[in-house]
């Protein structure tokens, strides 16, 4: 068989995205096709912190509508951008050839980052964290400032925030501190030790920045695949919780990321944005609809879980947009 032969029955035995299929036929041993695949698709890493609005949810439906991944991406020429990476749940799915990961929260991008070159330490940094977590040591890591800190300390202490803290809430006040309270968990997974073994093999050769997305994305071509993931619009006045850097993301921002993705567009790229189902984004991108109707806004359900009132969580409608 053929490369693009053994990719197509990998992607239909399993019924996997064609990117990741293109990965597991890379790896796969090929005199034991399938039974080999499996085992690389058992091991397959999953974001290793917990993401409020993260999509690994949304995936399957994304996929069953046709909308995702771009069938003409072509996987070993072009590239694939997730400037707004958070947890990465988009990179995991498809773990891409080449793939530029990238994010405005420093913590985030340097967690990234010690997890590519240094995991064995971070490792025994987070089973360290494990034997002290109790409510005054969490507070405690919480008032340490990370401009204080080393790389490996910053990470240490971003993921061991994330797995203890409310609901995976990665929040900041105007003086950048982080100030989301511990969660109620019994007996939290402070360090994956399997999983992030994992993830550092996946980010080997992948490019990860601290760099604003417009900066990112100026190096984006024709056929590259993007993936917008911004901090949501909120729904009223009172859901915001788009405070992942101090910046905050308003209604300027989310303009400018507009005339981006027309950008793109007009490039050749391949892009999709995922925002909050809130009159402005629809406002705003229906106008790119009236340009181009190539362009198509999708509405997809999603549970979220931000609100501390059970009350206030459930289905939800948010925005997919579309170009291909």
């Amino acid at each position: 068989m053929t490369k693009d032969e053994i990719t197509q029955e990998i992607k239909n035995h399993f019924d996997i995205n064609p990117i990741f299929a293109h990965h597991v036929a890379r790896h796969a041993d090929k005199r034991n096709l399938l039974e080999s695949a499996k085992e690389i698709i058992d091991e397959k890493p999953k974001p290793f912190v917990k993401w409020v609005g993260g999509k690994r949810q949304l995936l399957k439906q994304f996929k069953v509508l046709g909308l995702y991944p771009p069938k003409e991406f072509d996987v070993n020429k072009a590239t694939f951008y997730e400037p707004f990476v958070g947890g990465g749940a988009v990179f995991f799915d498809l773990l891409p050839q080449k793939a530029v990961l990238s994010d405005m929260n420093n913590e985030l991008v340097v967690t990234y980052n010690v997890i590519r070159e240094n995991v064995g330490s971070l490792i025994k940094a987070l089973k360290a964290h494990k034997k002290k977590h109790c409510k005054k040591y969490y507070l405690q890591m919480r008032s340490k400032k990370p401009e204080a800190l080393t790389d490996l300390q910053i990470a240490g202490r971003f993921i061991y925030l994330n797995r203890t803290g409310f609901n995976g809430l990665y929040r900041v006040n105007k003086k950048g501190e982080f100030n989301v309270p511990m969660g109620s968990y019994t007996n939290p997974l402070i360090c994956d030790t399997d999983n992030l073994h994992k993830v550092s093999g996946v980010l080997q050769k992948v490019v990860i920045k601290h760099k604003d997305y417009k900066k990112v994305l100026k190096k984006a071509k024709k056929g590259d695949f993007i993936y917008l993931d911004p901090p949501y619009a909120p729904l009223s006045s009172t859901a915001s919780f788009t405070a992942y850097t101090k910046d905050g993301f308003g209604e300027h921002q989310q303009i400018e990321l507009r005339d981006m993705y027309f950008e793109l567009h007009k490039k050749g790229c391949f892009v999709m944005l995922s925002n909050s189902n809130a009159d402005f984004i629809n406002e705003i991108y229906g106008e790119l609809v009236k340009k181009d109707k190539k362009i198509k806004i999708t509405k997809v359900g999603a549970n979220r879980m931000i609100n501390s009132k059970g009350s206030g969580r459930g289905k939800i409608k948010e925005v997919l947009v579309v170009n291909y």
